[in-house]
């Protein structure tokens, strides 16, 4: 039973998701279709960036992957598929897989072109039913990369800038809230990696995590670390730092959102 994820901005008030479902099951009967998330906010590539990056490794190879955020359909964008660690990826060529392909061992990229595996009528304002959801089944089915479309070099394809964290000329760790969960928790674009080679350059004191002009000292493990309503820093399950209020919403206490800086100083 082949799997095939979707991963879009759609919401779920819309009939969107339900046909990208029914064009695929029209396709692919037995396709076992798993929502990762419709709840990007409208056109934030960022965010789905770092949403597929962390989600698609928990599902099992040969997996087709659907990522339709697409601020520019029906435009020149291309429409790609990547092939990488026995996964297979179908996106807008936008930049949405920037952090896939910093993965390395891409194993082929093509752009989707061949109109055989379309549907027989396309919306220019609705790819991924028409477009994105009939070569990914087909794919699932077991059809080529090579069939749906011509092959594509690294230097062909979009990427999006700064994405990565950085230090600064001061030595301190810089990055960005990237996303903010339900619960208010804002997520960063601090990989946990970055965060452990930051701090040993001095194991004896305690990171501070500067959100504008408040502070977070060092970096628990649970929630529950701090008391409740007060802030906390950890290492979340994507792998990245989050600063979250036990019990409470970090978004409200510190009135940010997506794009504000976070700096990390020791």
């Amino acid at each position: 039973m082949p799997t095939i994820t979707l991963l879009t901005d759609f919401g779920i008030d819309d009939e969107y998701v339900g046909l990208m479902k029914g064009v695929i099951l029209s396709i692919n009967p037995s396709a076992a279709i798993v929502d990762i998330t419709h709840q990007i906010d409208p056109q934030d590539l960022i965010q789905a960036a770092f949403t597929i990056k962390s989600s698609y490794c928990y599902f099992p190879k040969n997996t087709v992957h659907l990522i339709v955020v697409d601020p520019g359909v029906g435009g020149k964008r291309d429409i790609i598929a990547v092939q990488m660690m026995g996964h297979i990826f179908i996106a807008p060529d936008n930049g949405v897989l920037t952090l896939i392909y910093d993965e390395g061992n891409i194993d082929a990229i093509v752009r989707i072109e061949n109109s055989t595996y379309f549907l027989k009528s396309v919306s220019q304002t609705f790819h991924g039913r028409d477009i994105i959801a009939p070569v990914g089944a087909h794919i699932a089915n077991g059809v080529e990369l090579n069939r749906v479309g011509a092959e594509l070099g690294l230097r062909d394809i979009v990427r999006l800038p700064d994405l990565r964290s950085s230090i600064s000329q001061k030595g301190e760790l810089i990055g960005k809230i990237v996303s903010i969960d339900r619960f208010g928790n804002l997520i960063t674009n601090i990989e946990s990696k970055q965060v452990n080679d930051y701090c040993q350059r001095d194991q004896s004191c305690k990171p501070q995590i500067w959100i504008g002009q408040n502070i977070v000292v060092g970096i628990t493990t649970t929630y529950e670390s701090a008391a409740q309503n007060q802030p906390l820093a950890l290492i979340g399950s994507r792998g990245f730092l989050e600063v979250a209020v036990n019990k409470g919403c970090a978004k409200q206490h510190f009135n940010v959102k997506k794009g504000d800086r976070v700096k990390v100083i020791i």
